[in-house]
């Protein structure tokens, strides 16, 4: 009988290993402010974790605002801006160092695959201590599509040289577990980017867990053993 194929974790990043969803919606309010877009905090909210892109392009829409090129990349750039400009704040969750450093030790291989560029992305990196020159990790500069397209997760699997299909995709938001569904790929959601449980699991969470410590208590639920 041949041996079980390992375990592949592919990791959302911001809400997931670090808290900085709060910060990204701050940092999209001062943004929008900026380049006189009124819109309520919450509404950033529940788009966060989508491609950059497809973000600004609804919420321009929802707005009714004319969208152009030159407005999309300046509000990149504002956002960027404003973000960088909470960097000291970025924290890794409970656990989440912990979480992969444990992967790491048993030879389970991940990675990281986030919608934001790595200009933003960069931050949480070094908040979480993840050398992007040793550790893969894939940014929407990197794809054609972000979240909720697969791409994202396709390009981290392949970066291990690993089967999509037996990935597990962890990730806080609605949009990390459509894109995980679209790739083939079991989802894990995790409650600390602000996204509810049954929110998650309508998505297509097979399991979800308060933060990256509850996930690494419970890591034989979801871990295949080789």
């Amino acid at each position: 009988m041949p041996a079980p194929a390992p375990t592949t974790f592919l990791f959302d990043l911001d809400g997931t290993l670090v808290d900085s969803v709060y910060q990204h919606v701050l940092a999209w309010k001062q943004a929008l402010d900026a380049d006189g877009i009124p819109l309520s905090v919450w509404r950033i909210h529940r788009k966060i974790g989508m491609s950059g892109g497809l973000f600004t392009n609804i919420l321009l829409r929802e707005t009714g605002i004319d969208i152009t090129p030159e407005r999309i990349e300046r509000l990149h750039r504002l956002h960027a801006e404003a973000y960088g400009r909470q960097a000291t704040q970025i924290r890794p969750l409970p656990g989440a160092v912990e979480l992969l450093a444990y992967l790491t030790e048993n030879r389970i291989p991940w990675a990281i695959a986030t919608s934001g560029r790595m200009e933003t992305a960069r931050h949480n990196l070094v908040a979480l201590g993840v050398d992007p020159d040793v550790t893969p990790v894939i940014t929407r500069d990197m794809v054609k599509h972000a979240k909720p397209d697969p791409d994202l997760f396709l390009a981290a699997a392949d970066k291990l040289g690993a089967d999509i299909e037996h990935s597990i995709v962890v990730g806080d938001s609605i949009w990390d577990l459509l894109a995980a569904r679209r790739a083939r790929s079991l989802g894990v959601g995790l409650l600390s980017g602000g996204y509810g449980q049954e929110e998650l699991e309508r998505a297509g969470a097979f399991r979800v867990y308060e933060d990256p410590a509850d996930l690494l208590r419970h890591i034989d639920e979801v871990a295949a053993r080789a």
